[in-house]
């Protein structure tokens, strides 16, 4: 099921059935927040709304009955292995869906995702968002342990990942179950912050203004995961075409 609102020329330019709110609960929304982007993962189209930094490593699965986005890694710790393609200029992550051409400034994010990969603790999924090329993005990396890189928020912006986190939480469970990770972000102040199944307080945070409007996704530094759910609300998204990484 591919959904989103129906924003001015978006509709005929992507084929897609406008709703009022995708038959999801939503996260408490600033005022003026609608849903731009709503997917489910039910329809085998689905993986025509992503652009991948290597499509061979991402697949539609059945998990626990129901079609998700499966991708694999590249740790000895990931439970589906597959070495791609893909060499960042930088050093950055490797597993990298994001939502093509549409672009979001202000925004709530929040996606359902699974690890596939044994505990350790660099264990995590990541989320991607302000991303305008493959070397200029943000993104939150959530991991089991905390440690100086891991479990915090990056810039990536022609140089080396580089952590930006005000604040930071020890770690998230990632266990064996689903959850709830979400993201808002704000251009005016430039503030980020991430949230773990819907917990009252952020697991990190930051604050930047290098980069605006942008794509967004999921996937994980090198780890394998399934996403069952990925909803955006704001108050507007862009028409633009994603020139950089590929399509299935």
């Amino acid at each position: 099921m591919r959904t989103a609102v129906c924003v001015a020329g978006l509709a005929l330019a992507f084929g897609l059935v406008c709703v009022a709110g995708g038959g999801e609960s939503s996260p408490k929304l600033p005022e003026g927040y609608k849903p731009l982007y709503v997917q489910d993962f039910k329809d085998a189209s689905a993986i025509k709304d992503f652009v991948f930094a290597d499509p061979a490593q991402w697949q539609l699965s059945q998990v626990d009955d129901r079609q998700v986005l499966d991708f694999a890694g590249v740790t000895p710790q990931s439970k589906r292995l597959l070495k791609g393609s893909y060499e960042p200029k930088v050093r950055s992550p490797l597993l990298i869906a994001l939502v093509a051409d549409r672009q979001f400034g202000d925004f709530v994010m929040e996606a359902e995702v699974k690890s596939n990969a044994k505990p350790y603790g660099h264990q995590d999924l990541c989320f991607f968002f302000g991303v305008t090329g493959p070397t200029k993005f943000y993104y939150a990396h959530v991991a089991l342990k905390a440690d100086p890189v891991a479990n915090k928020i990056h810039i990536v912006n022609d140089q080396p990942r580089a952590v930006i986190s005000k604040t930071a939480s020890d770690g998230v469970p990632w266990g064996e179950g689903w959850h709830k990770v979400r993201v808002e972000r704000r251009l005016a102040d430039g503030s980020i912050k991430v949230f773990f199944d819907d917990g009252p307080e952020p697991v990190m945070t930051a604050e930047d203004k290098t980069f605006g409007w942008g794509n967004v996704g999921v996937g994980s530094f090198d780890d394998s995961g399934f996403v069952r759910a990925l909803r955006v609300w704001g108050p507007e998204m862009k028409e633009a075409k994603t020139d950089f990484f590929k399509r299935k």
